[in-house]
């Protein structure tokens, strides 16, 4: 692998599209750590500090994504977190809006189309999530139990505030032109490639969290029982997303004027984790709501109580409605972005068909059967991955470590990671160069 990778440094084309990669990484990186003007930053830094060591922080979903930036309060602090969910909501929308479903059909032009109202969207949520950040930080819920919260941002006019919101959406504007710029000129889908970073970049801090912390001599056991469980569940990740099921497929010989056409057979691949880390997500956010709820209503009703009794964190409740939830969701997704009906008019248009089974509604029957058959395994491996920090703190005892191998970040990492040396590995073997995968 270091062989190969020492070739790819040496291919002049592909040299330059890592090291811009890597350049467009050290802006992004640098980016997060300027903050927004109008916010104290000694009372910052003590915020983070007391809530790294309490873990109480309820915007712990798009920290990660922000690399940590959220809770620096910098120019990045929204992250990513706007575009993926701005993609997601124009990816749903696709299946409801007309408009949106053509545009899709239409090719290149249509994708432009639909890229371009992402980019409307990114900005608008942007300017939401900014806006509510810093409401957070002015009223001191961003940070929660903090002894400073209130001196996070001291100026609390509405011209201070209008620049920290059009700051944040100018760094969110900035985070996805870097990422388009790694899409063009770099390696890798770029929006990915920050996502990655923004997650890595966590692991190191909350790996040493975890031995200071840790009681059995001095923290390195349970420092290498964490590394230990993140090398098994990255060997499970990637095993499980590699994880295919190939239907076989057949095309009939044509015959046009005197050429033959068709006569191949090839498979449909269908993953085993069709839906990807969007189930994950989809659940973390919905119960993130309640909890927001009460942060901002405050801890005056009795159902804030129950909220924060229940919905907490670890708590059993929270726990079986995390799993039943991404299980849901898995099925959800995978539903509204295959359509077996659409697979199976395909094939049938271009005289294909699957060995023993009618072209048409038995072919669409047939993929619905086998989608049904292998989500269920993906989305009990999803739930299953999600719930390793919970299992894991609750086998320490320790509810207060910040567990650094979570469901979400390991599997973006993989994901992120298995596409990236696939795009590496298919450009080396172009100039007939051993691959990162051989």
């Amino acid at each position: 692998m270091l062989t190969a990778f020492a070739r790819a440094f040496k291919t002049p084309d592909l040299r330059k599209k890592l090291l811009f990669t890597l350049g467009i990484i050290v802006l992004y990186r640098l980016g997060a750590h300027i903050p927004v003007p109008g916010v104290s930053y000694p009372a910052v830094q003590q915020c983070v500090d007391e809530a790294q060591r309490n873990n109480n922080s309820l915007f712990g979903l798009v920290n990660m994504f922000s690399g940590g930036a959220l809770l620096q309060i910098t120019i990045f602090a929204l992250g990513i977190m706007p575009y993926i969910t701005a993609s997601i909501i124009l990816q749903l929308l696709t299946v409801v809006i007309p408009r949106l479903e053509a545009l899709k059909k239409e090719g290149q032009a249509g994708t432009t189309k639909i890229t371009q109202y992402t980019r409307y969207l990114t900005v608008a949520l942007a300017i939401l999530q900014g806006t509510g950040v810093v409401a957070a930080a002015r009223a001191g819920g961003l940070f929660s139990g903090c002894s400073v919260a209130s001196q996070v941002v001291p100026n609390s006019s509405i011209f201070t505030t209008a620049t920290m919101v059009i700051t944040m959406t100018a760094g969110t504007a900035v985070v996805m032109w870097l990422g388009e710029l790694i899409t063009d000129r770099g390696i890798g889908n770029g929006m990915s490639i920050l996502m990655f970073v923004s997650i890595a970049a966590g692991f190191p801090g909350a790996l040493w969290a975890i031995k200071q912390s840790g009681k059995l001599a001095q923290g390195w056991i349970e420092f290498g029982t964490v590394i230990l469980i993140g090398f098994v569940m990255v060997a499970l990740v990637v095993f499980v997303e590699q994880a295919q099921r190939r239907i076989p497929v057949q095309y009939a010989k044509r015959m046009i004027g005197r050429r033959s056409y068709g006569g191949t057979s090839t498979y449909i691949p269908l993953k085993v984790n069709q839906a990807g880390v969007i189930p994950v997500i989809f659940a973390s956010s919905l119960l993130y709501i309640p909890l927001l709820v009460v942060q901002f209503a405050g801890n005056d009703t009795s159902w804030s109580g129950w909220v924060q009794q229940h919905l907490s964190d670890g708590k059993p409740l929270h726990t079986v409605a995390y799993f039943l939830l991404i299980v849901f969701f898995a099925f959800f997704y995978v539903a509204i972005s295959f359509n077996p009906e659409e697979v199976a008019d395909n094939m049938k248009k271009y005289g294909g068909f699957i060995p023993g089974i009618r072209a048409g509604r038995p072919t669409a029957e047939y993929l619905s059967y086998v989608l049904n058959r292998i989500t269920w395994p993906g989305s009990l491996y999803l739930g299953l991955i999600a719930l390793v920090p919970t299992m894991a703190l609750a086998g320490f005892g320790g509810a207060n470590q910040n567990f650094p191998f979570g469901g979400t970040s390991i599997l973006i990492i993989v994901g992120v990671g298995l596409e990236t040396v696939k795009q590496i590995e298919s450009q080396l073997q172009q100039r007939n160069y051993e691959g990162f995968l051989r």
